[in-house]
Parts: C-alpha cells; sequence; structure tokens
C-alpha cells in the first residue's frame, strides 16, 4: 500500500516519456513554434532566406525540435544548397532514424545534388519501411525520375577577364 502512490508517478512519468518519444513534430516551446510559423510565412513569401534565419532562431530556443531541421533542409533546398540540407535531413536522422519525410528530403536533395544511386538506397528503405503507397515513397520515386537538376550557366559566369593594355 506505501509503494501504490509512488508506482502511480512513476508509471505517469513513463507513460508521458513514451508519449514524448513518438512525436514526430516536437515543438513545444510556443516561441519556437511562432518562429516557425515566420519561417513557414517567409518560404511561402518567396523568401527563404528570411526562412532560415527564422527556423535557426527556432532552433536555438527549442534544439530538441527535429521537425525544425527538416524546415531549415527544405529552405536550404530552395537556395539551392543541396550539400547543406543533406546536412540537416542527416541530423533530422540521427534523431529520429526513422523519420520517413527526413529520408525522402535527403533522397531528393541527393539527386538534385546528382548522387541517384545513393538516391536509390533511401527509396528502397523507403519502401521497405512503408511501401509504394507512401507519399515519401512517391515524392523520392518522381525526384529519382525526374532526374538530377541541369545546372544554369549565366552569362556573368561566362565573362572574360578583362585586359588592361596602354597605349603609347
Amino acid at each position: 500500500m506505501r509503494f501504490a502512490a509512488p508506482a502511480a508517478a512513476l508509471a505517469i512519468v513513463f507513460a508521458m516519456t513514451a508519449s514524448v518519444g513518438q512525436s514526430d513534430d516536437h515543438v513545444t516551446d510556443p516561441r519556437a513554434a511562432a518562429l516557425v510559423a515566420q519561417g513557414h510565412a517567409a518560404i511561402a513569401a518567396g523568401q527563404p532566406e528570411k526562412a532560415v534565419d527564422a527556423y535557426e532562431a527556432a532552433l536555438a530556443v527549442d534544439p530538441a525540435a527535429t521537425g525544425i531541421f527538416l524546415d531549415l533542409a527544405e529552405a536550404a533546398r530552395l537556395n539551392g544548397l543541396q550539400g547543406k540540407a543533406i546536412r540537416y535531413y542527416r541530423l533530422a536522422l540521427e534523431r529520429e532514424p526513422d523519420n520517413l519525410a527526413a529520408l525522402s528530403g535527403e533522397g531528393a536533395a541527393l539527386v538534385e545534388k546528382g548522387a541517384v544511386e545513393k538516391a536509390r538506397r533511401n527509396l528502397a528503405k523507403l519502401q521497405s519501411m512503408c511501401g509504394d503507397k507512401c507519399p515519401e515513397t512517391s515524392q523520392l520515386a518522381a525526384a529519382i525520375a525526374k532526374g538530377p537538376q541541369q545546372r544554369v550557366l549565366t552569362a556573368e559566369a561566362v565573362l572574360p577577364d578583362a585586359v588592361v593594355t596602354q597605349k603609347n
């Protein structure tokens, strides 16, 4: 009888810990949630640089939020920084190895970077985890079918070097 109250309290703690561990979108701090919302608004407005600032601030406020890494990765991809996006996806996968969105996003970034074979490994993982009907699987399969992005060469990139000569 003496142990009933502590046992009940311990059971509640374990139940809460288990439910928090199963959460996909752990953003508990309201300040972080507000910053994430600002980042989403910046993405919608076509300003991925401002979104990165908001997401990084949110991550500083709530470093346990894996979803913020996914948001940072998406903003990096929109900025054309696939290598940085892959790093953010891998940080998310270190925290949650079975995160389907991180596997799919990393695979899409790998395709954009030209590493199609590595992306196919991610696709195989996704297919084994959730099958072909999963939205993440179909998104990555579509990205692989589309292939790597073609690099666009701008006129500024091919300007000849200016040579100054002196006339006598």
